[in-house]
């Protein structure tokens, strides 16, 4: 079988409707960065690959510091004008920019297959959720906002790459909402052309957003410990986290780091193996490479034979390639589980933890091959890794204790209720976690001992949307928790008194409703 790809998809294709669609944020040779309410030809653009087919696309522009003190003060200017505007205004503005959103969603969510390599259903999903979301906080924000004010600053936004719209853009918007100009780093791996795109839109219906590229070192004086700013809101790993972490310690900078941890999914005195099949497939979603991806499985040993058989059909049916690779012009793309990693360097790092896990003890249960990809004919597939899971990983290997970010997924045999819970407790929290177990007693029972902020029984749990909460346990998260009204609380000033509801150095306070 022989695939194309699909007519009026390439990436020359999504750059051209880009540059008509905004050509103040993009030119002809490169994309700009928008400061000071205007788009600046400035930074020094480097060299961006697609990790779909290691096609050259656009890559960031970075700024160097002194650059980017320029635009965090230009920032606080437009805070000190947009914090009085009237609460009507800035739904009416935030709104229109969810219209212009909805008109471009396509081309959104095809910038997204070529940046970050999401299938089309996930990256449309991924657009769909900003969106949705936002209109949803555009209807609540009036009593969220009630007896509240907008911080003495502007937010500062530093994410990773694999949620730019339904995580990244969706709070910058309610940012935006509460009263807050924001700033966002464009993510140095991808996602800049799609964020790109999304801020221009919103920027033309007035709202405060300024876009910047850069290294992290080198803009972390500005994005993080800026004086200017009122909050800080990071999403990503437990080494950058921990970076920003200690750079905030002596400012008293209001801030929400999210952070990773290993998500594990318990199996104790189950028996209802169907229904895990499809939860394991699912799981693959966009190769594990979100925050909430479950890589570990913690399973009772007189039950493995049973899960064994529930869990090869499930991994064995996964499907992945190129996101827009069609058999006819006028075929549908594909519905795939996922695509390529983000990089190809992942991909060496995954392979050779893998080959170590393997050298050292680890059993491999399942390695799949690329040649079970669907692929173009001769494209490159180096940024491609097929699904892999590997029975008792050593202890000293990386894929006992952290999350792999790939498709690759650990299991871990245990006798006892107490080895079931140190083993799903092994990363000092976690951000979810489930138990499958046939006796709901025993399922809540163990449950309330697993460190992760959201822990699900026999069904697994994710960042959800619009009233739903999200934290961290642990290591996993550090600040202020959000989602529903929390992420409106985590960007507005109440009472003198108020304790936010978030993992802080001094104290721990979940929600009710966690």
């Amino acid at each position: 079988m022989s695939f194309m790809l699909k007519p009026g998809t390439a990436w020359s294709d999504a750059y051209d409707r880009c540059v008509s669609a905004v050509p103040e944020a993009f030119h002809d040779d490169r994309v700009l960065n928008h400061w000071g309410g205007f788009w600046q030809r400035d930074g020094r653009p480097s060299p961006g690959v697609s990790p779909v087919d290691g096609t050259a696309i656009a890559g960031p522009p970075r700024l160097d510091r002194a650059v980017a003190s320029r635009a965090v003060q230009a920032s606080l200017d437009e805070h000190r004008l947009w914090r009085h505007t009237p609460l009507a205004e800035r739904k009416a503005r935030v709104t229109a920019a969810l219209e212009a959103m909805t008109a471009h969603r396509d081309l959104l969510a095809l910038l997204l297959v070529w940046e970050i390599g999401k299938p089309w259903k996930l990256a449309t999903a991924d657009v769909d959720r900003c969106i949705e979301g936002v209109h949803w906080y555009v209807a609540e924000i009036d009593r969220m906002v009630a007896g509240r004010t907008p911080l003495h600053g502007p937010v500062s936004n530093i994410a990773s790459w694999n949620y730019p719209m339904s995580v990244l853009m969706h709070a910058m918007l309610v940012q935006v909402l509460a009263g807050n100009a924001v700033i966002a780093k464009a993510p140095t791996d991808g996602g800049l052309a799609c964020l790109t795109l999304a801020c221009a839109l919103a920027a033309r219906e007035g709202l405060p957003i300024t876009l910047v590229s850069g290294g992290g070192a080198e803009l972390s004086p500005a994005l993080v410990r800026g004086k200017e700013l009122g909050c800080v809101s990071f999403v990503g790993g437990r080494d950058a986290g921990g970076q920003v972490a200690t750079s905030l310690a002596d400012l008293g900078h209001r801030h929400v780091l999210e952070q990773e941890g290993l998500n594990c999914w318990g199996v104790w005195e189950y028996g209802n193996w169907e229904l895990l099949t499809g939860q394991i497939r699912k799981s693959f979603d966009y190769a594990k490479q979100r925050c909430t991806a479950y890589p570990r499985f913690v399973v009772q040993r007189s039950l493995f034979h049973e899960f064994l058989a529930a869990y090869l059909p499930a991994i064995n049916s996964v499907r992945f390639g190129h996101p827009l690779a069609v058999e006819a012009p006028d075929d549908p793309l594909p519905d795939l589980d996922f695509g390529p990693l983000i990089t190809n360097a992942k991909v060496k790092e995954l392979a050779d933890q893998i080959d170590e896990a393997v050298a050292k003890g680890g059993v491999p249960l399942y390695r799949g091959s690329l040649d079970d990809g669907r692929f173009l004919p001769g494209q490159d597939t180096s940024a491609y890794l097929a699904p892999v899971a590997i029975l008792t990983p050593p202890r000293s290997s990386p894929l006992f204790h952290a999350e792999p970010f790939g498709p690759v997924d650990t299991i871990v045999l245990v006798d006892t209720e107490a080895e079931l819970l140190a083993a799903m407790n092994a990363s000092n929290g976690a951000l979810v976690a489930t138990i499958s177990c046939d006796e709901e007693e025993t399922a809540r029972r163990l449950a309330s001992e697993v460190r992760a902020f959201k822990v699900g029984v026999n069904a697994p749990r994710s960042r959800g949307d619009r009233e739903e909460l999200f934290g961290g346990l642990g290591a996993s998260w550090r600040g202020a928790f959000v989602g529903g009204e929390l992420l409106v609380r985590a960007v507005t000033q109440g009472p003198d008194t108020e304790r936010l509801p978030g993992n802080f150095p001094g104290y721990t306070m979940l929600p009710p409703s966690s």
